[in-house]
């Protein structure tokens, strides 16, 4: 897989350099990288095809055409697509990434968003250019981010995701990297330079140390994973009030339950 740019897939680019460090393009630009049941999938499949090849030493995670994610593509949930067979689950992808052996690193440009932010969340290390941002907004379109809410609180605290879970206002990069979301701030000219001076220092890490060492992390992290449980949140589901968020959203307009 070294040195090849990965042309198989539609809604992911990925490249492993000789060095072994892999790309991962997130490649709907049109969408603003928002992920439907074919990125989710393509994605899985990126993510095991890492685990499982020796020659991956660091994983990258991008963005292509000025923003990381923009979380669920909304159009595709509001069609529904029932003929599209059944895959991965956003939070299936979160947990192979935070699971992964292999050291990640988030380089965001632009927004991310929803579950975009919780791809950051679920990253070792996570730089961002001065021009991202970042929110939870999921209940703003009558969504509750349940599901996630462990992985924003492990990232930047119960009383940082208090606010922006609950509120869904829009982070700044500089509100990110004091919440902890992220590492490190550079200009968009010099994140690739940064980039590559973290990944050479993952570089001089022992891979089966590494990798033992992430194992622990996750035994470690309070809190812990989010539970498997059905009867947790609602997620995608179409509640009423998700129906009229997201038709709120489409339609550029306030939704029902603003006071006017």
């Amino acid at each position: 897989m070294q040195g090849e740019a990965v042309a198989r897939f539609e809604t992911i680019v990925m490249e492993v350099s000789s060095h072994g460090i892999a790309t991962v393009l997130l490649n709907r630009p049109d969408r603003r990288n928002a992920f439907n049941r074919l990125m989710l999938s393509e994605l899985s499949m990126v993510l095991d095809e890492i685990a499982a090849d020796p020659g991956v030493r660091v994983t990258v995670l991008r963005g292509k055409g000025g923003h990381f994610c923009a979380g669920a593509d909304l159009a595709e949930w509001e069609r529904g697509e029932p003929d599209l067979p059944a895959g991965p689950t956003l939070l299936d992808v979160l947990a192979s990434l935070d699971n992964l052996p292999k050291p990640t690193i988030a380089a965001v440009d632009g927004g991310a968003i929803g579950g975009g932010a919780a791809i950051v969340a679920c990253c070792d290390i996570a730089l961002a250019t001065d021009a991202a941002f970042f929110s939870i907004p999921e209940v703003r379109v009558g969504m509750a981010p349940v599901r996630l809410a462990p992985l924003f609180i492990r990232a930047i605290g119960h009383r940082g995701f208090r606010r922006y879970g609950l509120t869904g206002e829009r982070m700044t990069a500089e509100e990110a990297l004091r919440l902890g979301l992220v590492h490190q701030l550079c200009a968009a000219q010099s994140i690739d330079s940064a980039l590559a001076d973290v990944a050479d220092a993952l570089l001089h890490g022992a891979p089966g140390a590494i990798a033992e060492l992430k194992a622990a992390l996750s035994r470690l992290a309070t809190p812990p994973w989010p539970a498997a449980d059905t009867n947790i949140g609602q997620g995608l589901a179409k509640t009423p009030e998700a129906t009229e968020g997201i038709a709120s959203f489409r339609d550029k307009r306030k939704p029902s339950w603003y006071p006017t």
